[in-house]
């Protein structure tokens, strides 16, 4: 995900895509991760988002869950 992700956009997805979305984003992190233990991080600002992003899904999750 290049950019923020909206709570709104993120509500009309179905919980299969959420969970598609947060494993793609994990494996983000885990890169940017990388890239921090060797020294050549492009975009530091990318790990708030990203963390942020994780949370925003997890939340819709739960919302989700408890609907069900």
């Amino acid at each position: 995900m290049k950019r923020k992700a909206k709570l709104q956009e993120l509500r009309g997805i179905t919980k299969e895509e959420l969970l598609q979305k947060e494993k793609g984003l994990k494996e983000e992190l885990g890169k940017l991760n990388v890239q921090r233990y060797s020294g050549r991080v492009d975009k530091p600002h990318m790990f708030l988002s990203v963390r942020k992003d994780i949370a925003r899904i997890k939340t819709l999750l739960v919302e989700k869950k408890v609907q069900a």
